[in-house]
């Protein structure tokens, strides 16, 4: 029997972009699936959260993510632009966003097909890449390259916005109520396991429970 897990995802997180191959081929070989559940960037859910941090964190975060992307053979650089847009100070969000929700209703729209891994790497890809990623023609390619109709998602995104804003609240709720609030956060049974190094500890607990190998096919 498959398990299942649930991963909230944000965007503007750069571990939760590094997660996703090792996500990815997990899933790919283990009888297991990922129900992708996108929030917003901590940015928003807690607004003061980058005015509480150490004045260090900054620059400890940026090497840990430049040598833990070197270490996984992965390309990043910093968003162009900023998911989130950010006030002078990079401190705080500016209260006009023109990327973030539709870009995380679209996390939510690809992840309601199925396809929720595969769309949040394509997107990510080019989210980190250094270059610009905001324009449609770029946001189009990353899910077609994800296996999805672009236009569907798209169109689902635009014109679902209420229902799928509703659901990235329901998400976030699920975040707390797991009892954690920072991305990627996997919940398995209501245990969660924050970061990209707590991977190899949910694959422990997972086979605790029995987890297999997937079944091959054909």
């Amino acid at each position: 029997m498959s398990l299942n897990v649930d991963l909230f995802w944000s965007f503007r997180s750069p571990y939760s972009y590094l997660a996703l191959p090792r996500l990815i081929a997990l899933e790919e070989s283990k009888d297991l699936r990922f129900n992708v559940r996108p929030v917003r960037p901590l940015a928003l859910r807690q607004p003061d959260f980058f005015e509480r941090e150490h004045p260090g964190w900054m620059h400890y975060l940026l090497t840990d993510v430049l040598r833990l992307a070197e270490h996984l053979g992965m390309r990043i650089g910093l968003p162009d632009p900023d998911p989130v847009a950010m006030d002078a100070t990079r401190k705080r969000a500016l209260p006009d966003q023109p990327h973030i929700a539709r870009l995380t209703r679209i996390g939510v729209a690809a992840s309601e097909t199925g396809h929720g891994l595969a769309a949040l790497y394509a997107l990510s890809r080019r989210i980190w890449s250094g270059e610009p990623w905001a324009a449609d023609d770029t946001i189009a390619q990353a899910l077609t390259e994800a296996g999805l109709n672009p236009r569907a998602v798209l169109a689902v995104a635009e014109a679902e916005a209420d229902r799928l804003d509703a659901t990235i609240a329901e998400n976030e709720a699920a975040l707390e109520a797991a009892g954690h609030w920072g991305v990627p956060t996997m919940v398995y049974k209501g245990e969660p396991f924050f970061g990209q190094d707590r991977i190899d500890l949910l694959v422990w607990r997972l086979e605790q429970d029995g987890l297999q190998p997937r079944p091959k096919t054909g």
